[in-house]
């Protein structure tokens, strides 16, 4: 059981470390598959482990100028106040159908996996846990504004939190920390350097794991403490392996890979519990 919870961790914090999809999609199937979790508490027990993960993962992007403070606070905003409902929402919806509705996002997940390794490859190899080499600053600016330099405006704030409130409802309800949407969401607004859009997302996850998270304790009587520790270990050794082997492995085939890999562990999932339901 030890060995099983440190594993999935493990995948968690490379996964992060090394694509733009989140741990928490590949944790939220392996929770319910190798754990016999219900599906409620493995995507608790998965936003807090993608939480502490994501924010290791941050930390060595602060010695740069990555982060883009305020879009990160103002679309983090958005996902925290909708993070709880998301979780609230997902209480109420029957096991089976819950599950149906994460497959979905899960393929379409890996299916965006898929094409951007065809259509953007150079995207596959920015990694979040790794600074880089790059040097060149893009100076943020807002496409919602005229001013040639970042200015927070009532029409830029408004674009920034709506799309928080989308992401941190999907993250509350189905457990994922939205990186798939908060990267092209950073890159469409504030127009920067693909290195400083996926650096801010990780600071933007962890904010709304992390909210998520909180929401999940405060409705469960019961949080296994245990588990969620060997995973965050698991998680934080997969994120900074992530980070010295980064330059070497990731790339468009990785990338691949874990998109093949989402479609049959869902896929597994998904059939084991309808099996399991019918049954």
């Amino acid at each position: 059981m030890i060995i099983v919870s440190v594993l999935i961790g493990l995948i968690i914090g490379t996964v992060l470390g090394l694509t733009g999809a989140g741990g928490s999609i590949f944790a939220v199937p392996l929770l319910i598959l190798l754990l016999g979790l219900p599906i409620n508490e493995a995507i608790g027990i998965a936003l807090g482990a993608v939480a502490v993960s994501a924010f290791v993962g941050s930390i060595s992007n602060w010695q740069g100028k990555y982060i883009l403070w305020i879009p990160a606070l103002s679309l983090g905003l958005g996902g925290a106040l909708f993070a709880p409902l998301g979780k609230y929402l997902g209480n109420q919806i029957p096991d089976l159908f819950l599950l149906a509705g994460f497959s979905t996002l899960a393929f379409t997940i890996a299916i965006i996996m898929w094409r951007q390794t065809i259509t953007s490859p150079e995207r596959a190899e920015v990694v979040r846990s790794n600074i880089g080499s790059e040097t060149n600053y893009i100076e943020p600016i807002c496409r919602f504004s005229d001013a040639e330099t970042f200015k927070l405006t009532r029409k830029c704030f408004a674009g920034l939190l709506s799309a928080g409130l989308i992401i941190g409802l999907l993250s509350g309800l189905f457990g994922v920390g939205g990186g798939f949407l908060i990267v092209p969401t950073l890159l469409f607004i504030t127009q920067v350097s693909m290195r400083q859009a996926v650096a801010t997302s990780l600071l933007i996850i962890t904010l709304i794991s992390a909210t998520g998270f909180f929401s999940f304790v405060a409705s469960s009587p019961m949080v296994d403490w245990p588990l969620l520790a060997k995973i965050c270990l698991g998680g934080l050794i997969g994120m900074l392996g992530g980070h010295l082997i980064a330059d070497k492995i990731a790339g468009a085939q990785l990338q691949k890979i874990f998109a093949i890999s989402l479609i049959v562990t869902t896929f597994i999932t998904l059939g084991d519990q309808l099996i399991k339901g019918i049954i």
